[in-house]
């Protein structure tokens, strides 16, 4: 059975009074972390005086499962990604969200007519839209003779070198399809066949020997600066910080962008659960989304948070043309499907694993 915690009284009638309090929130590290240190959790503790403790996980949804599953849950706050936010709600281990609570957009619009479709699940609220992009090293490659497709990362032929790939089939099985010449928005449909599953390990096979594979998000843009590929899948978050604050020399392809939201929940048993909800809420509001993006190359998940997004924290670069919700972005982008992950997660893992042994 759900948890359910009618969070409307709690949220709209708790003040935001300065008190003795912390709030332990589990997030992804790196440059998304610090982005969330910037925009939420220091405006929340000088509003709130509630102090936010970060725990930096390589998916937060794995320290929440055994949290709870251990009866010993210690943090309050988790963001997650799309899929673990609805399979977590459905096995009971999270409380349930009552979005009429949540604050409205600056001109009145409702928070449920606000947020992007898919940002508010039962137990969910999304802060971020972020894409799994490929980058490549400029140094690499001679002038006008750059990759600039997914077709291209597999072409290791013209565009030799090590290909950087996440040890996940969610994020690799599309790229291929993608690369061999399926339409994103066909790509479900292409992927749910046994003929399209073939196909995409198919794909995968004639680079399977020149793949260096990750795991953490940290762990591609460090391929790239080592010099160990020449080409990786990347959190855009993550290259761009990069590129941008590290200037190093790499660009970003668009083509084959596979789109996914965070999203902020609250386990049942948080030890600090008032402090939680104030939280999520505060976080959650028109400008600390905005203002994120000062820090980060991650679209918000709020419509109205989309006009105040402006210049990055250098005071030079301009956020929009860096957003996975920009129209280049978007040309030939897949958003993440949890339904179809719910169905074929499990038979999809078992044969990638079983591909990644085999010789």
């Amino acid at each position: 059975m759900k948890t359910t915690l009618i969070l409307s009284t709690a949220l709209t009638g708790m003040a935001f009074a300065a008190s003795a309090q912390e709030v332990n929130v589990v997030s992804w590290g790196g440059a998304y972390e610090m982005s969330q240190v910037e925009a939420y959790n220091k405006p929340f503790t000088a509003e709130t005086g509630i102090r936010v403790n970060m725990i930096a996980a390589d998916n937060p949804a794995t320290p929440l499962k055994a949290q709870v599953e251990a009866g010993n849950v210690t943090a309050d706050v988790f963001d997650v990604e799309v899929s673990d936010a609805i399979r977590l709600c459905d096995e009971g281990a999270l409380i349930e969200i009552d979005h009429a609570a949540l604050p409205p957009a600056p001109d009145g619009t409702p928070a449920v007519d606000d947020f992007v479709e898919g940002a508010l699940l039962d137990c969910a609220v999304a802060n971020i839209v972020w894409g799994t992009v490929i980058s490549f090293d400029t140094t690499k490659f001679d002038e006008g003779a750059q990759p600039q497709s997914a077709a291209d990362f597999f072409n290791t032929a013209d565009f030799p070198g090590k290909r950087g790939l996440p040890r996940n089939p969610k994020r690799t099985l599309y790229l291929a399809l993608i690369a061999d010449g399926v339409p994103a928005a066909d790509i479900y449909d292409v992927l749910g066949t046994d003929e399209g599953v073939e196909r995409a390990f198919a794909k995968l096979d004639t680079i399977k020997s020149d793949v260096v594979w990750w795991e953490a998000g940290a762990q591609p843009v460090q391929l790239l600066a080592d010099g160990e590929v020449t080409m990786t899948t990347v959190y855009n978050g993550r290259i761009f910080d990069a590129m941008v604050a590290e200037n190093k020399p790499f660009e970003v392809i668009w083509d084959g962008q596979y789109m996914d939201m965070d999203m902020f929940v609250i386990p049942k048993d948080a030890p600090n659960m008032d402090a939680a909800l104030q939280y999520l809420k505060f976080a959650t509001d028109t400008q600390r989304l905005a203002d994120q993006a000062k820090y980060i190359a991650y679209g918000p998940a709020r419509r109205s948070s989309a006009e105040l997004v402006g210049l990055y924290q250098d005071g030079v670069t301009e956020m929009a043309p860096h957003m996975p919700t920009s129209p280049e972005a978007l040309e030939n982008a897949v958003m993440d499907n949890p339904e179809f992950w719910a169905d074929h997660d499990t038979e999809l893992t078992e044969r990638f694993n079983a591909w990644l042994a085999s010789s």
